[in-house]
């Protein structure tokens, strides 16, 4: 089995509380009003905290897929939050789970600087696909970005 991290940084013109909450603390509620895909989030184990194993359904090319996230820590003192992929159609063969590790910090103008570090835990000595990383980064940016603009047109949120 082979680990594999690749790290990431981004801004938001969205304080770094509200955009905790509405990707963390709320995202239950936030994220399917954001992403129109997202149809469904559902707890198949645990009560939200570290070991909560949470169901995704979303409708891609038409069809209903679903994704399993393992929530791992949440630290909201620190805005942090780390999460792993477990199950689902955002699984490859190859992968054995992929952890996302985020953290918000305040950054220019009131916004959010905010860092994520992706760890991919492969199968025996399996890389990971580079499109697949390519295409996981367009959604996990896709789905910031939707939440982003959510909560700019809904200033009241918080």
């Amino acid at each position: 089995m082979g680990i594999f991290t690749f790290e990431d940084e981004t801004t938001s013109p969205v304080a770094p509380a509200t955009l905790y909450k509405a990707l963390v603390t709320d995202a239950d509620n936030v994220i399917p009003k954001a992403v129109e895909a997202f149809r469904s989030v559902e707890n198949l184990e645990g009560n939200g905290g570290p070991g909560t194993i949470k169901k995704i359904t979303f409708v891609e090319d038409g069809e209903s897929k679903f994704v399993l996230h393992k929530i791992e820590s949440v630290d909201e003192a620190n805005l942090g939050y780390s999460y792993s992929v477990v199950g689902g159609v955002g699984l490859p063969d190859t992968v054995e789970k992929i952890t996302f590790e985020c953290k918000l910090a305040a950054g220019a103008n009131g916004g959010s600087a905010g860092k994520l570090t992706v760890k991919y835990q492969t199968k025996g000595d399996a890389q990971p696909n580079p499109d697949d990383l390519k295409i996981g980064k367009v959604k996990s940016d896709a789905l910031f970005k939707a939440v982003e603009a959510y909560l700019l047109a809904n200033p009241h949120y918080n």
